[in-house]
C-alpha cells in the first residue's frame, strides 16, 4: 500500500493530538483545572447530618483576648478539655499539636530554673507545684480523646504507638504520604490518650486543601489520619481492617475504597455549616450551659485565630481553620462518602478519549459541519453526564474535562484538514478555470498558558528577640515560688504586647521571647510594627521591673534585637501548621543584635535591613559594630529617645555624618552632646568607640 501525504495528514495530526493531551494531563495546571471541575461536581450533592453530631470548640480571637494570648499553658488547655468533658461527648479531638515538655506551668518553670540556676532544692519544689502535664492528662482520661501528631522529616521523633490494624493481602501503599518519624506528646499525656492521628493536610497546586489523609506511614509504622482516628473511636471500632486484595479499608461498620495514596477527597462545605456547628471557647468557659449540645457528640477543639497559623484555603475556596477541614472529613466518613479515583480509571479515560476522538474525527471528515458539530457536542455532554452519574452512584471521580476537550480538539483538527482539502481542490479548479485567483492561506495559532506553580512557604519577615539583663544573678536572689510567678506575669505581658502589634510568638526560650512579624498572614509595614512593638515592650518591661516583687528582686531591663530577612517557615509537609517555626539567617542576626545591646548601651538594637524600611526620622544610627558570624561590621540603629529635642536630634545627625570622615571630631561632638543627656548610655559609648578608633584622646 502506498501512503501519500494526504492520507497521512489526519493520522499524524491525531497522534500529535494524543501526545499533546497526554502532556496536558500530566501538567500541574491541568490537574488544578480538573480538581476545580471535581469541586463543582462534588458540590451538587449535600450530605446528611452526621450521627453523632459534630461540634467545634473554637479558640478564636475573642478567646485569646479574654483567656490569654497564645500559646496557652497546658493548665489552660486542661481546663478547656475538662469543660468539654463535663458535657459528656462521645469523643474529643484536640486538633492542636502538644509536643515536647511542659514549659509554662509553675512546676515546669521550677524545673527549668533548677537547671539554669543549679538549685537542687527547686526539683523538690516542682513536685509540689501545679503541673501542666498532670492536669492535661487527668482531663484527657475523662473522655476518649484523640491527639494530633506531626510529621518529622528528620526522623528524630518516633511517636506513640499506632492504632492496631489487621492487614490482609498485599495492599498498595506506593503513593502513601511518608515521613521518617512522628512528633507527639510526652509519655504522661500519651498514656492518657485514647488515640492519635496525623494532623498534616496536603495542599494542591493552587494551595487548596482538597484531600485528607486516611493513612500515613512514619518510620515504617502505619498511622491513621486525625479525622479517621476520631471516626474509629466514634464507631467504637477496636482496629482498622485493611483488605489488600479488594482494596478496602474497614472502620467498624464503615468501609472505604483504599487507593494507593490513602486519601479522602473532600466535598465543599458552606461557610454557614461551619458557623452553625462552632462554639467559642471563651463562651463555653464562661457559660457552661452552652455545652449542652455537645452531649454524645464528636467535639473537636481547634483554633480560627489567624495569629496561631491554623487557617488554610479549603476546597470551597474560603480560608478556614484546619479543624473545620478535619470536621468535614469526619462528616464524609460517617456518611460512608469517599469520592476516589481507582488506579484503573485513568486508563479507562484514555481509552474513552481515544475512541471518542476517532469518532469525532470521522464524523467531521464525512459530514457537513453543522451536523458534525451537533454530534460531537452530544458526545461531550454525554461524557459529562456519565461523570456526574459515576460520582453520584459509585463515588468515582471521573475526569469530566478530558473527553470533551479531546473530541473538541479532534473535531477541530479533522474539520481543519477537511476544509484544507476542500480549499486545495477549489484552488486547483480555479487555477484551471480562473488563472487570476490567489492561493489559499491557512492560518492557525494555538496558544497554551504556562503553569503557575505555587511557591513554598518562604516569607520575608521581621524577627524580634528579647532577653532579660542579669537574669542568672536574679535567680540566685529570688525564692523559687516568687520567681516562677514573676516570670509567668512577665511572659504574659510580653506575649500580649506582641500579639496586639500583629506579631507571632515563635517560641519562649529561657528568659527570652522569639517573635516574627508578617507571618502567618501578610502584615503591612511589618518593620514599623515590630519597632512599635519593641517600644511598647520597653514601656511595659520598665513599668513591670519597678513594681512590687520585681523591684525587690532587681528584675533586669529587657533588651531587644530586630532585623528583617527571608525565612523558611515550619509549616513543613506542604502549608502544614505544627510546629510553626522560622528558619533563616535573619533569626541568628536578630539574636546577636539583642546581645549587642549590652555592649553599645542600647535597649533596642535594629539591624540595617529592617532600618532601610523605616522612616529615618524615627530611628538614630549607632554606628557600625562587629557581629559574630558576619564578615563585615553592621550598621545598627535604635529609636530616638523621647527626651531628646529636635535641635539635639539634628546635632546628633550632624555628628553621625561627621563620623564617616572624621571620627575624632565626631567623638568630641557626641561627648559634648552626651553631657546634656547623662543617662543616654548609647550615645556615650558611641563617643568612646569613635575615640578608640581615631586613636586620639578627647
Amino acid at each position: 500500500m502506498v501512503w501519500s501525504r494526504k492520507s497521512l495528514g489526519l493520522p499524524l495530526a491525531l497522534v500529535a493530538l494524543a501526545v499533546g493531551l497526554f502532556l496536558m494531563m500530566s501538567s500541574q495546571a491541568y490537574e488544578t483545572l480538573r480538581e476545580s471541575a471535581f469541586d463543582v461536581g462534588l458540590n451538587l450533592r449535600a450530605l446528611p447530618q452526621p450521627v453523632p453530631p459534630i461540634v467545634i470548640v473554637d479558640i478564636d480571637r475573642s478567646s485569646l483576648a479574654e483567656l490569654g494570648a497564645w500559646p496557652w499553658s497546658r493548665e489552660r488547655l486542661a481546663a478547656l478539655v475538662a469543660r468539654v468533658a463535663d458535657a459528656k461527648p462521645r469523643v474529643i479531638g484536640l486538633e492542636i499539636l502538644i509536643e515536647g515538655p511542659d514549659e509554662r506551668s509553675p512546676a515546669a518553670l521550677a524545673r527549668k530554673l533548677a537547671d539554669v540556676a543549679r538549685r537542687p532544692d527547686l526539683i523538690a519544689l516542682a513536685e509540689t507545684l501545679e503541673d501542666g502535664n498532670v492536669a492535661l492528662a487527668a482531663a484527657l482520661r475523662r473522655i476518649p480523646t484523640v491527639l494530633g501528631l506531626a510529621l518529622d522529616a528528620e526522623g528524630v521523633g518516633r511517636g506513640p504507638p499506632a492504632a492496631p490494624a489487621l492487614i490482609g493481602g498485599e495492599p498498595d501503599f506506593s503513593g502513601l504520604w511518608q515521613a521518617s518519624g512522628a512528633i507527639g506528646p510526652v509519655a504522661m499525656i500519651a498514656d492518657a490518650t485514647a488515640g492519635f492521628g496525623m494532623l498534616p493536610l496536603p495542599g494542591d497546586g493552587d494551595g487548596r486543601i482538597r484531600n485528607v489523609p486516611l493513612l500515613v506511614m512514619t518510620a515504617g509504622v502505619l498511622r491513621p489520619g486525625f479525622a479517621l482516628e476520631i471516626t474509629r473511636l466514634a464507631r467504637e471500632a477496636g482496629a482498622y481492617v485493611i483488605d489488600g486484595a479488594h482494596k478496602r479499608l474497614g472502620v467498624g461498620d464503615l468501609n472505604f475504597t483504599l487507593t494507593s495514596d490513602a486519601m479522602l477527597r473532600l466535598r465543599p462545605t458552606p461557610d454557614e455549616t461551619h458557623r452553625v456547628r462552632t462554639i467559642s471557647a471563651v463562651e463555653l468557659m464562661q457559660s457552661p450551659d452552652t455545652g449542652r449540645r455537645m452531649k454524645d457528640a464528636i467535639v473537636l477543639i481547634g483554633t480560627s485565630a489567624p495569629e496561631i497559623g491554623g487557617l488554610r484555603p479549603s476546597v470551597s475556596g474560603s480560608l478556614v481553620p484546619t479543624v473545620q477541614i478535619q470536621a468535614d472529613a469526619i462528616v464524609q466518613m460517617l456518611a460512608g462518602d469517599h469520592p476516589h479515583r481507582p488506579s484503573w480509571l485513568p486508563w479507562f479515560e484514555v481509552a474513552a478519549l481515544g475512541f471518542a476522538s476517532l469518532v469525532a474525527a470521522a464524523i467531521a471528515m464525512r459530514h457537513p459541519p453543522l451536523f458534525a458539530f451537533t454530534v460531537v457536542a452530544g458526545l461531550g455532554f454525554a461524557w459529562l453526564a456519565f461523570a456526574v452519574l459515576a460520582l453520584d452512584a459509585g463515588q468515582l471521580l471521573v475526569d469530566p474535562l478530558i473527553v470533551p476537550l479531546g473530541v473538541g480538539a479532534a473535531f477541530a483538527i479533522a474539520a481543519f484538514i477537511s476544509a484544507a482539502r476542500v480549499r486545495v481542490r477549489e484552488a486547483a479548479i480555479r487555477r484551471r478555470f480562473e488563472q487570476q485567483l490567489p492561493a489559499a492561506v491557512v492560518r492557525r495559532l494555538l496558544d497554551r498558558p504556562e503553569l503557575l506553580k505555587l511557591a513554598g512557604e518562604a516569607r520575608y519577615v521581621t524577627a524580634m528577640f528579647t532577653d532579660i539583663e542579669g537574669f542568672t544573678s536574679m535567680t540566685e536572689r529570688a525564692g523559687p515560688v516568687a520567681l516562677v510567678e514573676l516570670l509567668d506575669r512577665y511572659f504574659d505581658g510580653l506575649v500580649r504586647v506582641i500579639v496586639e502589634h500583629g506579631g507571632m510568638v515563635e517560641k519562649i526560650v529561657g528568659d527570652g521571647v522569639h517573635a516574627i512579624f508578617n507571618a502567618p498572614l501578610d502584615l503591612q509595614d511589618h518593620q514599623s510594627k515590630a519597632v512599635a512593638c519593641a517600644i511598647a515592650i520597653q514601656i511595659f518591661a520598665e513599668r513591670f521591673r519597678h513594681e512590687g516583687e520585681a523591684q525587690r528582686l532587681q528584675f533586669g531591663s529587657t533588651r531587644i534585637g530586630i532585623e528583617s530577612g527571608d525565612v523558611i517557615l515550619g509549616d513543613v509537609g506542604g502549608g502544614r501548621r505544627l510546629d510553626y517555626t522560622a528558619h533563616g539567617d535573619v533569626m541568628n542576626t536578630a539574636s546577636r543584635l539583642e546581645s549587642a545591646n549590652k555592649d553599645i548601651g542600647s535597649r533596642i538594637c535594629i539591624g540595617p535591613v529592617a532600618a532601610q524600611a523605616l522612616d529615618p526620622d524615627l530611628i538614630r544610627p549607632l554606628g557600625r559594630i562587629d557581629v559574630r558570624g558576619r564578615s563585615k561590621p553592621l550598621s545598627v540603629f535604635e529609636p530616638w529617645p523621647p527626651a531628646m529635642t529636635s535641635g539635639d536630634r539634628a546635632a546628633f545627625g550632624d555628628a553621625a555624618r561627621l563620623s564617616e570622615h572624621d571620627q575624632h571630631a565626631a567623638a568630641a561632638a557626641f561627648a559634648h552632646l552626651s553631657q546634656r543627656y547623662p543617662l543616654d548610655q548609647a550615645m556615650a559609648r558611641l563617643a568612646d568607640r569613635l575615640t578608640r578608633r581615631s586613636g586620639e584622646p578627647l
